[in-house]
């Protein structure tokens, strides 16, 4: 799986462990940056990465900041993305079963980095249902 991941400067330590757990499982990881924890503003950050996985080019995106909120406000700006804010495993597994998430959102002030890893574990092995949850979808996409 080809999986787009991007930060700002409050989200970069996760950013760069999760990278390195996705490598480890075999994902192919496109980083958008940012590349420090130098200030950065997020939006153009969390755009690149939406509009890798809204084109098609990457399967799956992750975004990180402070407390992922704006992260995941920029990413369902760009149509086609259905970004989870996710700040547990329970949210990461109904965020796929439910609403097939293609994006994800974590804050790393807000949970701890083995949350964080386990987070974007269950989301990645998470099937989604299918059935009436597909009608949703289509209800989203529409909107």
């Amino acid at each position: 799986m080809k999986i787009a991941i991007g930060s700002d400067h409050a989200g970069f330590q996760y950013k760069e462990h999760i990278k390195a757990f996705l490598v480890e499982r075999g994902e192919t990881v496109r980083d958008c940056g940012t590349h420090s924890e130098a200030s950065v503003d997020y939006p153009p950050i969390m755009r690149q990465v939406a509009i890798a996985v809204a084109e098609g080019d990457c399967d799956r995106g992750i975004v990180l900041g402070g407390s992922g909120n704006g992260e995941a406000i920029v990413a369902n700006r760009v149509k086609g993305i259905r970004c989870a804010l996710c700040w547990s495993v329970e949210t990461a597994k109904l965020s796929r079963e439910h609403n097939n998430a293609n994006m994800i959102s974590m804050g790393q002030r807000l949970i701890t980095l083995d949350t964080a890893l386990d987070i974007v574990r269950t989301w990645l092995e998470t099937p989604f249902a299918g059935g009436r949850h597909a009608r949703r979808i289509q209800q989203i996409d529409q909107a």
